[in-house]
């Protein structure tokens, strides 16, 4: 979990799923296929919970979470899948050793923020073809479990690669998860990496981290018409409450369940 002007955006979360444009210009022809029925069903606006700490009863106003693959989706709400897809999660055994990034001195490449997880080496069609094999279930899962989306983390890895991953490599197993996911019937979501908005990946919509604290936001909204944000500071959360179109969360950064006193959940009071 990781964590740039444009006008004005046109929809909200998981919803609206034109594309937005800028005055004059026709806006971009919306996504067609599965995806279209998987993102429909939320009105402008709506309330995400992000729940990657553990699935708990969503709060009144609530019509849409985020959960691990391993928990079940929320009944009678949207509810998208959240996948490590680039990185392993900690103390997890799935990956083999040979498709983790290792360093010229043979150590394994490690998140600096994130003890334990260690990235997975897509440098090669080879290799982002073994990811696959790793991944690709994990989604099917998804699916099976009655998840609309998925939302595949840490694609921006290679910006902690030490240059071992470069951004062909991200967007080549990008592309590879976005068809694995819309065969499964699932949308899926960009998850940060501004900096590949717009570069036909394949993606429905985007899920951002910290977008209003690092003003990355209108990158995003500029790209896509659904746009799910979580802000993990009150000074992000004011900054991402005043982008038009945008569906904000503040959490706390370890993404707690209610009980727990670090526990912090809000979503900008106007909407």
């Amino acid at each position: 979990m990781q964590q740039v002007g444009v006008p004005a955006v046109c929809a909200a979360v998981v919803v609206l799923l034109a594309g937005c444009g800028a005055p004059d210009e026709p806006a971009a022809a919306p996504p067609s296929g599965p995806a279209v029925a998987a993102l429909t069903g939320l009105p402008a606006g709506a309330r995400v919970d992000y729940q990657l700490g553990g699935p708990y009863p969503p709060a009144a106003g609530v019509a849409g979470v985020v959960r691990d693959r391993t928990a079940a989706p929320a009944a009678g709400v949207w509810s998208a899948c959240y996948v490590n897809a680039f990185q392993t999660q900690p103390g997890t055994t799935e990956w083999p050793a040979d498709l983790l990034l290792h360093a010229a001195g043979g150590d394994l490449v490690e998140d600096p923020d994130w003890p334990g997880e260690f990235l997975v080496d897509v440098s090669t069609p080879a290799q982002r073809d073994r990811a696959l094999d790793v991944v690709g279930p994990w989604l099917d899962a998804c699916a099976a479990a009655g998840f609309t989306a998925v939302e595949p983390d840490n694609l921006d890895s290679w910006t902690r690669s030490d240059g071992l991953l470069d951004t062909d490599d991200a967007a080549a197993m990008a592309r590879a998860l976005t068809d694995r996911a819309h065969a499964a019937g699932l949308a899926i979501g960009q998850k940060n990496a501004p900096e590949l908005t717009g570069a036909g990946l394949g993606f429905d919509y985007a899920v951002a981290e910290d977008c209003g604290r690092y003003d990355e936001c209108t990158g995003y909204t500029a790209a896509y018409g659904t746009v799910l944000d979580v802000e993990y500071t009150d000074e992000g959360f004011s900054a991402a409450c005043a982008v038009p179109g945008l569906s904000v969360q503040r959490r706390d950064l370890d993404v707690t369940l209610p009980g727990d006193p670090a526990y912090v959940a809000a979503w900008c009071p106007e909407r």
